[in-house]
C-alpha cells in the first residue's frame, strides 16, 4: 500500500492566513484544521477565515471543538450560550407532577435543539464540524470530563447524544462520539497526565462503552481517549489496535471514521514506557487505526519546536510506508469525506429567520 490519504488536522496561530498556513494547507497530508478562540474576532472575522480556507481547498474539514458549557470557542456577537451536556441530563429527571418520563422527553427535545443551533451557527459562518457529542459518563471524579458528560447512566447519555446528533443532522454537520471507550471513571486529566483505568474489558464494555454499542449506526465518527486500560491493552486506546480495530471496529461494528484526540497531549506522547515525537505519535495513531489525526497548537511560536512540528508530521506522513494490513486507502478516505457537509449552509440572516431556528431556541428556555 502506498501513502494513505490527507491524514492530519493542523491549526493555525491568527485570525487569518500567513503564507506558511497556505502552504501547510496545500500539502497533500493535510486533512482539516481545527480553529481555537485566538482564531476569533467576530462572525465576520470568521467567515472570512473559513472562505479562505476553502478557496485553497474545498476538501478541507473546517472542525472546532464546540460542545457548550465551558467548551465553546465562539461565544460572542450572536453566538447562544449552549447549556453543558450536564443541564440536559438534569432536565430529564425532573418529571413534571403526574406526568411520568415527561423530563425524558422534554430533556430528548431540547438536546435536538442544542444540537440544531450549535450546527446550524457554525455552519453559517462555514466551520463544516465539531467534535461532539461526550459520551463519557459521569462518575463525579473526572474534572476534565465533569459537567461535559450528560449523565452517570448509559441509557440517558445514549438517547440525549442520539437527540443532539439528529440536531446536528438537521443542520448538516456530521457527529463525533468521544472519548472511546469512555474517559469518565478516571480522575487524571490526559492533557497533562497519563491516565490509567484498570477495570476489566466486560466492566468496561458494560458501563462506559455501552453508547458505543448502542449508537453504531449514528455515530459519524468516535474520537478515543488517551487512557490506558491496563487489563485490555498496555498502550493508550488511540494507539491501540486492540481497541480500535479488534473492539470498536470488530466487536462493536463500528463503521465511521476513527480521529485522534490531540497528539500533543502528554498522554500521548508516551508508549510502551518510551517518549514519542509528534511524527511518530501520528504514524502509531494512524498503524492502530485511526483515518485522521488530531496536532493541536503547534502552530505557535511559543510550542515546543518552535512551530516546526506540524511540518516534521506532514512530511512524516507523507514518506510513511503502511503495510497492504492496516487501512483500505479507499474506505478510509470515503470515511473522513463522509464528514463534510453534503449540502449548502444558510447565510447568518437566513439562519436568524428560519422558523426551526426560531423553535430551537424556544426549546432552550425549558432549561430555566
Amino acid at each position: 500500500m502506498t501513502n494513505p490519504h490527507s491524514r492530519l488536522i493542523l491549526d493555525i496561530a491568527g485570525q487569518s492566513l500567513t503564507a506558511v498556513d497556505r502552504r501547510r494547507l496545500m500539502h497533500p497530508m493535510t486533512g482539516g484544521l481545527i480553529l481555537f478562540m485566538r482564531n476569533w474576532k467576530d462572525r465576520q472575522q470568521l467567515i472570512d477565515l473559513c472562505a479562505s480556507i476553502k478557496e485553497i481547498r474545498q476538501d478541507i474539514l473546517i472542525c472546532v471543538d464546540h460542545e457548550g458549557g465551558r467548551v465553546q470557542r465562539f461565544k460572542t456577537d450572536g453566538f447562544t450560550h449552549l447549556p453543558p451536556m450536564r443541564a440536559l441530563g438534569r432536565l430529564w429527571m425532573r418529571d413534571e407532577k403526574n406526568k411520568p418520563a415527561s423530563g425524558a422527553m422534554r430533556a430528548t427535545q431540547v438536546a435536538t435543539a442544542c444540537g440544531f443551533i450549535l450546527g446550524s451557527e457554525l455552519r453559517a459562518c462555514g466551520v463544516d464540524f465539531s467534535f461532539t457529542p461526550v459520551l463519557d459518563l459521569d462518575h463525579g471524579d473526572s474534572s476534565v470530563i465533569g459537567d461535559r458528560s450528560f449523565h452517570r447512566d448509559a441509557r440517558v447519555v445514549a438517547l440525549l447524544a442520539k437527540s443532539l446528533m439528529h440536531g446536528l443532522l438537521q443542520s448538516g454537520v456530521s457527529n463525533c462520539g468521544k472519548h472511546f471507550p469512555g474517559h469518565g471513571f478516571v480522575k487524571a486529566d490526559s492533557h497533562i497526565d497519563l491516565p490509567v483505568d484498570d477495570r476489566s474489558l466486560l466492566s468496561i464494555l458494560n458501563d462506559c462503552a455501552l453508547p458505543y454499542q448502542w449508537l453504531n449506526n449514528s455515530l459519524m465518527s468516535v474520537m478515543p481517549a488517551h487512557v490506558i486500560y491496563s487489563k485490555v491493552d498496555k498502550k493508550p486506546a488511540g494507539f491501540s489496535d486492540k481497541w480500535l480495530q479488534e473492539i470498536l471496529r470488530h466487536k462493536l461494528d463500528f463503521q465511521g471514521a476513527i480521529i485522534s484526540d490531540d497528539l500533543s497531549m502528554a498522554a500521548a506522547r508516551f508508549i510502551n514506557g518510551q517518549q514519542l515525537t509528534d511524527t511518530q505519535a501520528a504514524l502509531a495513531a494512524i498503524q492502530a487505526g485511526c483515518d485522521l489525526v488530531l496536532l493541536c497548537n503547534q502552530s505557535l511560536a511559543t510550542s515546543e519546536g518552535g512551530g516546526r512540528a506540524i511540518d516534521d508530521v506532514l512530511n512524516g506522513l507523507a514518506e510513511a510506508h503502511f503495510p497492504d494490513h492496516w487501512l483500505s486507502h479507499s474506505s478510509s478516505e470515503s470515511r473522513c469525506l463522509s464528514l463534510l457537509p453534503s449540502s449548502p449552509a444558510l447565510s447568518w440572516d437566513s439562519l436568524m429567520a428560519s422558523n426551526r431556528y426560531r423553535q430551537a431556541q424556544k426549546h432552550l428556555s425549558f432549561l430555566a
